[in-house]
């Protein structure tokens, strides 16, 4: 009988039996900067009692396990041979295999996948591997990144710093202080003049394109001299043409640019560093891409993209340089850290949102809701003048632009307008709150769809031409299905004095009136929106605005995750709004009581189809009500979108966190798992650590750098010589990679003989070589030089955080989440380094959520060339 024809086994808890020695999993740190791993088992591993699963393990050979049985369901264990290598799993009795995370008496949390195994692991390099037994093993939602570092939040304090602080004068104290709010200002400052090169931008553009349509189709449809064709092809001529450049900019320029850039800030505030989100190229990038995308008419917003834009502007007005540009203007020297760096992107992403919607207070709230990871008095004072900066530059810019200086009527790019009727009644709360739930479903199958084309472009699409073509296709649909609707669907409406003319157009219409399914399309997403919220009640019949909000839903689903750079409030908004006005209009017709202006209810569809998609609540109920200015809709609207959040919820997470496990980020959530309060500190510890004594040889550290990636180093009073040493010495402090890259490259070492130190070396070196510390490949140091010896106690953080083995996950992960650390310390209680933790021994631990359900799921780590698809590398949780 083959491996794959084996008689099934029953099996629950193989470690139950076992000793704790026999169930110690003698993890050992990788190569992953960051990340440890567990080593190449040559026997049948288990996790220890208090992180006992059963999940796909791949093995060297087979193992005869006890026969158990659980108390729910029988479980048993597959055998499968692949080339030499035996892969053990799960299957219930329905056949489908399944993976299972069992704590102790705490249940069991199952889920299900596809029933396919053993075919990812044939690499004998990597024999085992923990799969999420939530997306499937083939899903990216599995696995986490371990190319994306840490950023350390964690302030240094060694003597090298400490004496500097104490040089320090009050005047230089004060002149910090003072710079900080310098930094605040300046951001508001430029976040709200990119904000309006936008506008205006978009505004031109739109305009050429938009008389120039108009005018074919004047001609073409009145006078009956070109085919009904030309003006489309004019229109979507046009719209390809600027599809194309945003795309372009985004798939052979700078990826990082596409999309809103919301989900990348969101993890830079949690403590992940995204590669290249924050420079002057990305900001380039996005502000020329969203120009021409919103241009183009794809279904997206230049609100989302302002968010990133006004971060990318914090980070580097508060740098003093542009390390792209490679030019430094000598100041702000003492803002050079990951920690301050991180408070002021803070600010500039508030801006940004006070810019695109003029709602300073939403973006401190947004900042709180969605971004920070640390908060206190001082930043919220700091991130609100910010935002205050922001909104009233602008407000005062196009003021003077649009020839009314002085009016400052335009507080922020999307303006909703005032509502001259803002009275509703009791009892269409109700309604209120069934239009939250219709939103939340909305919102949920839209995240599920998004989702579905996001996967099949990671598999399918990785050729750059192929995402312009992409974009191509999307923007020619858009075009097509919006002519043909215009043309096809009879809403025809007597011309008002006070519409637009520009957008206007007669279509099929008689003289005298104009197609107002046109002029939901044709228009700008800001003036449909603000059109929604305060047209009459016969402006759009219900047949426009059931096809337009059909259609925009649809293809703003398509949209979003497309190689351009696009934001997903303005479509989100509009297709909220446009059902939520089909369902006032159709309350109107239908309702023998007192209903509510059609205007209101399309304010509430848009809150409930915005907060289905999103999740936000607290910052989108405030930036609603600062863009609306109207304080009396802040009940309606909370009560919306707890409900839309609520329903959501039950079926996926918002989307941008579904981005986020999408890109694979390690990004750690508010709070722990709640199933995972039994593991400990020793359960998921990487050990043995890579250490150094206090006084190290150049060849050494060398030779530890170039051979690991690992990005902190405890340093210890002695190295033991046994590699497999359970501990070592006494625990001094912690020093990171960049720190001993500077000290070689400074060459402070010193020839033991003579005892001179050949450089020198300041904190103001540190901040000038941040963010960008040379690899340690491109360090020059001569042969001669190897035998010297560094001094590290000078320069090693003399208070990081550390704990001892038995302290629980959830504090572990409260310490990693509120403090912003990269790495921490494991002692015994002889103060003696046992091992370390890192951002990804928490992070892939992760909560899911769907239908109702909830459970633990642990994450496995690919490398950026892993393949899902074929013979991804595999291990235990982390790459190598």
């Amino acid at each position: 009988m083959s491996d794959t024809e084996k008689e099934p086994l029953l099996l629950v808890n193989p470690a139950a039996d076992l000793t704790p020695e026999e169930t110690e999993e003698p993890d050992i740190q990788n190569e992953d900067g960051d990340t440890p791993v567990s080593p190449k088992p040559d026997k049948a591993q288990t996790l220890p009692r208090t992180n006992r699963q059963l999940s796909f393990s791949f093995q060297e050979r087979s193992k005869t396990l006890p026969n158990r049985q659980t108390s729910d369901e029988k479980t048993r264990i597959l055998d499968q041979s692949f080339g030499g290598t035996t892969c053990y799993g799960t299957s219930a009795p329905d056949g489908n295999y399944r993976g299972i995370y069992n704590v102790e008496n705490l249940g069991t949390i199952q889920s299900g996948f596809k029933k396919r195994i053993g075919k990812r692991c044939r690499n004998p390099k990597h024999r085992h591997m923990s799969l999420s037994t939530h997306h499937g093993p083939d899903d990216p939602r599995s696995y986490l990144s371990s190319n994306f570092e840490s950023l350390n939040y964690d302030t240094v304090e060694n003597d090298l710093t400490l004496q500097n602080e104490t040089k320090r004068e009050y005047k230089r104290f004060s002149s910090t202080s003072f710079n900080r709010w310098l930094v605040c200002f300046l951001i508001g400052v430029f976040t709200a003049c990119t904000a309006v090169i936008v506008d205006i931008g978009i505004e031109r553009l739109s305009e050429v394109k938009l008389d120039l349509v108009r005018k074919y189709m004047l001609k073409c449809l009145n006078k009956d001299v070109c085919s009904v064709l030309i003006p489309w092809l004019v229109w979507a001529g046009l719209n390809i043409a600027f599809c194309v450049v945003a795309s372009i900019l985004i798939a052979f320029v700078e990826p990082v640019a596409a999309g809103s850039g919301i989900p990348e800030i969101k993890c830079y505030l949690n403590g992940v560093k995204i590669p290249r989100v924050v420079r002057i190229k990305t900001l380039l990038c996005k502000v020329t891409g969203i120009i021409a995308a919103v241009s183009g008419g794809l279904a997206c917003g230049k609100e989302g993209p302002m968010i990133h834009s006004g971060a990318i502007v914090a980070a580097g007005v508060s740098q003093g340089r542009s390390t792209t540009f490679a030019c430094d203007c000598k100041v702000f020297k003492e803002f050079r850290c990951d920690h301050v760096k991180r408070d002021f992107i803070a600010c500039g992403a508030a801006a940004g949102v006070a810019a695109a919607f003029g709602a300073p207070i939403g973006g401190v709230l947004f900042a709180l809701e969605e971004g920070a990871s640390f908060w206190n008095q001082s930043l919220t004072w700091r991130i609100f003048f910010s935002s205050l900066v922001s909104s009233f530059f602008l407000n005062t810019i196009l003021s003077t632009y649009k020839g009314s200086p002085g009016d400052l009527s335009n507080p922020g790019l999307a303006n909703f307008g005032l509502f001259e009727i803002s009275n509703y009644e009791w009892y269409e709360l109700i309604i209120f709150i069934l239009m939250g739930v219709f939103g939340g479903l909305i919102g949920a199958a839209f995240n599920y769809i998004n989702i579905q084309l996001s996967l099949f472009r990671q598999r399918h699409m990785k050729y750059r031409i192929l995402k312009v073509l992409e974009v191509i296709v999307v923007a020619f649909t858009t075009t097509a299905v919006g002519f043909c609707a215009m043309y096809f669907v009879e809403d025809c409406t007597y011309t008002q004095v006070k519409d637009t003319e520009l957008y206007n157009l007669q279509m099929q219409c008689d003289s005298g009136q104009y197609n107002s399914l046109a002029t939901l399309f044709l228009q700008s997403p800001e003036s449909t929106v603000k059109d929604l919220l305060h047209s009459p009640i016969d402006k759009f019949s219900w047949k426009s605005l059931l096809t337009f909000s059909i259609i925009y839903y649809f293809m703003s689903v398509w949209t979003y995750g497309l190689a351009v750079a696009s934001g997903l409030f303005m479509p989100s908004l509009l297709t909220g709004a446009a059902y939520g006005r089909l369902v006032g209009v159709l309350l109107h017709y239908i309702s023998s009581i007192t209903i509510s202006e059609p205007g209101i209810y399309a304010l509430i569809g848009a809150a409930s189809f915005l907060g289905g998609v999103t999740r936000m609540t607290i910052s989108l109920t405030v930036i609603i009500m600062e863009a609306t200015r109207n304080i009396t809709f802040g009940l309606p609207i909370m009560m919306t979108l707890v409900t839309a959040r609520f329903v959501g919820n039950y079926f996926n997470e918002g989307l941008y966190d579904e981005h986020i496990n999408l890109k694979q980020v390690p990004i750690l959530p508010w709070d722990p798992p709640v199933k995972s309060f039994r593991l400990t500190a020793g359960n998921i510890k990487s050990t043995p650590v890579k250490c150094f004594k206090a006084i190290e040889s150049v060849e050494t550290v060398v030779r530890m750098l170039k051979r690991t990636t690992h990005n902190g180093f405890p340093v210890v009073t002695q190295v033991p010589t046994d590699p497999d040493a359970k501990h070592f010495g006494q625990f001094m402090g912690l020093i990171t990679r960049e720190q001993l890259i500077l000290l070689l490259i400074k060459k402070v070492y010193f020839n033991e003989s003579t005892m001179n130190v050949f450089g020198d070396i300041s904190v103001d070196d540190f901040r000038d070589m941040y963010p960008r510390y040379p690899d340690i490949e491109d360090v020059d140091i001569p042969h001669e030089h190897m035998k010297m010896k560094i001094d590290l106690r000078q320069f090693i953080n003399l208070s990081p955080y550390t704990c001892n083995e038995s302290v629980s996950f959830a504090r572990l992960f409260n310490l990693f989440r509120s403090m912003g650390l990269r790495h921490l310390v494991i002692v015994n209680e002889n103060n003696k380094a046992v091992g370390i933790v890192t951002r990804k021994d928490l992070a892939k631990f992760r909560k899911w959520r769907k239908q109702g359900s909830s459970g633990v799921q642990q994450l496995g780590i690919v490398s950026e060339d892993a393949d899902l698809d074929d013979e991804a590398e595999c291990c235990n949780g982390h790459s190598s």
